[in-house]
């Protein structure tokens, strides 16, 4: 694995040594990821020189957005972040445990299915990120202890898994002076969604990067950052049922084969997809994220009321709708933020008339930064 993670390589633009702290959404708005990983590579290893990198920190606390996986007809290569919803992850060296530890200390939320999350670091997704980060810098001098606040639902399709996994990877790198480069961070977040969800980087790509990112590649992992034009307005209606949809659950509801009718049109849906994101065109791109024809008529019985929801999302005057990530929050798209709350409240109200479902909507913007550091203290 030492000999593949060492060709990572990232654009100018996004170098090893860029503080994820200082950055800025324009630094990375062209930026290209290509890591030369292959797929059957268990763990993430050292691309560091230093035997054992000494922190910077007595404490750091980081952030990572809630994003939107698929957008219709780019399953498992197409993703963007939202602002406005996320997890936090607190990383502290832990004087108190055995060194080159790592613990969950506390999972704290306001949403009741973060109940059931373990505090293993071998299982919570957090655990499993930071651990991937502590392997590719030696960390052996010192114990970490995390505190992960869950901002988002379990099973909601808007990237839980991924939120956490980027949250963590990106304090724990920072507690030591932020060695990492974006590439290795995504490998990291990529372990824990590998044994999660699967090994799909639609989530965690966008969830560390920002703004919209398409996979180009998987071996080797190569990821593009789309730039949706400054000072465009695009807005995202999540609805979000009483309802949990498990990512495995809803993946083992999709086809095994696909006619080569559906695959031309959901490519070129794709492609227009990309370029209404570069064109700042929401009612293209709107229309692009309705017209997936292979994933979502498979997923969408599953979510109780999704026909009447997407259909009254669109009578409100979406210029789109569909299934965010496995569901079961769905995402519509407007330009407007009053515009929006309506539609959001025409979905809330078709979740429950065609579904029996409460709901919540939320109006979201595109976080063009993704995971940061909100908070630290030096040593």
């Amino acid at each position: 694995m030492a000999a593949a993670a060492a060709q990572c390589n990232i654009s100018p633009s996004t170098s090893r040594s860029h503080s994820i702290y200082r950055r800025s959404p324009i630094q990375l708005r062209l930026a290209t990821v290509r890591c030369c990983v292959s797929l059957q590579t268990s763990s993430l290893t050292s691309t560091t020189t230093s035997p054992d990198p000494p922190p910077h920190f007595t404490s750091l606390s980081a952030f990572a957005p809630a994003t939107v996986a698929n957008l219709g007809p780019g399953f498992d290569f197409l993703g963007c972040a939202v602002d406005s919803l996320g997890d936090t992850v607190t990383a502290a060296i832990d004087p108190a445990s055995p060194p080159g530890s790592l613990s969950i200390s506390s999972i704290t939320s306001d949403l009741p299915s973060s109940a059931k999350l373990s505090r293993d670091p071998h299982v919570n997704c957090a655990g499993i990120a930071a651990l991937a980060v502590m392997r590719a810098l030696r960390v052996r001098s010192v114990a970490i202890s995390l505190t992960l606040h869950k901002g988002l639902p379990l099973g909601s399709g808007l990237g839980s898994s991924a939120a956490s996994a980027a949250a963590a990877a990106v304090a724990v790198n920072e507690l030591f002076g932020g060695p990492l480069s974006l590439s290795e961070l995504v490998l990291a977040g990529l372990e824990s969604e590998k044994k999660v969800s699967g090994y799909h980087a639609d989530n965690v790509g966008p969830a560390i990067m920002g703004g919209f990112v398409l996979i180009r590649s998987y071996e080797p992992l190569e990821l593009l950052r789309l730039n949706f034009p400054e000072g465009k307005e695009l807005v995202f209606v999540l609805v979000s049922p009483d309802f949990e949809a498990p990512t495995k659950k809803m993946r083992a509801a999709l086809p095994a084969d696909v006619s080569m009718k559906d695959h031309v049109k959901n490519s070129s849906q794709a492609a227009a997809l990309v370029a209404a994101v570069l064109q700042a065109n929401v009612r293209l791109l709107g229309s692009a994220v309705s017209s997936d024809g292979i994933v979502e008529p498979r997923r969408a019985p599953l979510i109780p009321g999704m026909v009447g929801v997407k259909r009254a999302a669109l009578e409100a005057g979406a210029t789109g709708c569909t299934i965010s990530g496995a569901g079961p929050t769905v995402l519509a798209l407007t330009d407007c933020e009053e515009k929006g709350k309506y539609i959001g409240e025409k979905m809330v109200e078709a979740f429950l008339t065609e579904g029996g479902l409460k709901a919540k909507a939320t109006v979201s913007r595109l976080d063009r930064v993704g995971a940061r550091v909100i908070d630290k203290n030096a040593l």
